[in-house]
C-alpha cells in the first residue's frame, strides 16, 4: 500500500466555489501536484441563471472561506487552459507526471487524454449515471421529484459522456428544512469522502476496482431558469416533511 502523500494526484476542474473547497479538502491528505483549470465557454441559447444560484454562492464562500472570495490559485498549483483536450494542455499533463488524474465539472474528456493515465482517471458525476446524463444531473432528479436520485457517483473516464465503469456511489445526506441553495455544498463534501475512498483504492490495489454500467441513462442539457423556480419550490417542499 502506498503513503497518501506519494500518490501524485492532478485535478481537472474549473474554478468555482465548490471546486475550490474540493482541492483544498484532498490536499489536507493527498499529494496534489497540479490542478488543470478549464476555462472552455459554453453555454445555452436561452437563459439559465437563476437567483438561488447567486445565494448559492455566497453561502458557500461564507461557511468554506469565511466571506471571502476564494479561488483555485489560492489553494494550490494551477494551470489554466481553454479546453483541456488541446495539445498545450496535454503537454502540462504529461509534464506533471501524475498517477492519477481526478475530473470534476469539465467538458468532455478525449481518448488521448484519457490514455495519458489510462484507467487511472476517474470523474464526479451528480445523480446516476445510468439514469442521468450530461448537465444539471442533480437539478433535474430535483424537477422530476426523484430525491432517491440525488446521489454522487465516481466513474472511470470514458470517450462515451459518463459511460465509464462506477467505481463507488454514495447518497447526499438532505436535512429537514434544507433549501436548493444548500445543495451543492452537501455535494460537494460527498465528492470530498468518494474521492479519499476512491484514492485509498488506489494506494491500497494500484487500481480503480469498478463496475460496467448496464443501462445508457438520459442525456440532459442545461435547465432553463424558468425551470429552476419548479426546482426551488419542489426541494423545499420535499425537505419540509423530512
Amino acid at each position: 500500500m502506498m503513503e497518501p502523500k506519494s500518490l501524485r494526484v492532478g485535478i481537472l476542474t474549473t474554478d468555482t466555489p465548490h471546486h475550490t473547497r474540493f482541492v483544498q479538502a484532498l490536499s489536507e491528505k493527498w499529494n496534489i501536484v497540479r490542478v488543470f483549470e478549464e476555462r472552455r465557454a459554453i453555454s445555452a441559447t436561452f437563459e439559465t441563471n437563476h437567483t438561488f444560484e447567486a445565494e448559492r454562492d455566497a453561502f458557500e464562500i461564507d461557511h468554506w472561506f469565511g466571506g471571502k472570495p476564494t479561488g483555485l490559485s489560492d489553494v494550490c498549483d494551477v494551470q489554466t487552459f481553454s479546453d483541456l483536450n488541446g495539445e498545450d494542455a496535454a503537454a502540462a499533463m504529461r509534464d506533471a507526471a501524475c498517477d492519477v488524474h481526478l475530473v470534476f465539472g469539465t467538458g468532455r474528456i478525449d481518448q488521448h487524454i484519457i490514455d495519458l493515465t489510462p484507467d487511472r482517471i476517474v470523474s464526479l458525476h451528480g445523480a446516476d449515471p445510468e439514469h442521468y446524463r450530461g448537465l444539471d444531473t442533480h437539478l433535474w432528479c430535483v424537477y422530476h421529484r426523484d430525491f432517491r436520485g440525488l446521489v454522487t457517483t465516481l466513474h472511470k473516464v470514458s470517450p462515451k459522456v459518463d459511460r465509464g465503469g462506477v467505481v463507488m456511489k454514495m447518497p447526499i445526506p438532505l436535512t429537514k428544512g434544507m433549501q436548493l441553495y444548500q445543495l451543492r455544498k452537501a455535494n460537494t463534501e460527498i465528492c470530498i469522502e468518494i474521492s479519499n475512498r476512491g484514492l485509498d483504492m488506489m494506494a491500497a490495489y494500484g487500481q480503480f476496482i469498478s463496475q460496467p454500467q448496464l443501462y445508457i441513462g438520459r442525456h440532459y442539457s442545461f435547465m432553463p431558469a424558468v425551470l429552476k423556480d419548479r426546482c426551488v419550490k419542489q426541494f423545499a417542499e420535499h425537505t419540509a416533511t423530512l
